[in-house]
């Protein structure tokens, strides 16, 4: 890619205007030179002092919010985890429980059912009948 020449045959102006075309033509220059990453780090250069003291309290401001976060996070998440861990151990011994009590039905139900056909088995045999 070519660059076009930044030298131009200014004609007799007023001097304000003068001002304004090499304004115009240094601005052309900065944006031919530099691609737009490379001029935000030329106009943070030229802003340093007070605001490169900022934007480092800036940063670690952040970096302390962000590790606050995260620590937060964690200690969250581990309750949490540790709260279904707690939901799934108990919710365990419940089954447990209930298991044991359906198989104890179970044996008393076929003693029941043992009963009720020795009962027909005694009643038929003596004969009554309905």
């Amino acid at each position: 890619m070519e660059r076009p020449s930044l030298e131009f045959n200014l004609p007799d102006t007023h001097e304000e205007g003068k001002l304004y075309v090499v304004d115009s033509l240094n601005n052309l220059n900065k944006l031919n030179v530099c691609p737009d990453e490379s001029q935000r780090s030329l106009d943070e250069e030229e802003n340093t002092g007070v605001t490169g003291e900022r934007m480092a309290g800036r940063n670690t401001r952040n970096q302390r919010l962000f590790f606050v976060t995260f620590i937060l996070t964690l200690i969250i998440s581990l309750a949490l985890v540790s709260f279904v861990i707690f939901l799934i151990l108990q919710t365990r011994s419940e089954m447990d429980q209930i298991s044991s009590r359906l198989l104890s039905e179970k044996k008393n139900i076929e003693e029941l059912k043992k009963i009720n056909n020795i009962i027909l088995k005694h009643l038929n045999q003596s004969g009554i009948k309905e």
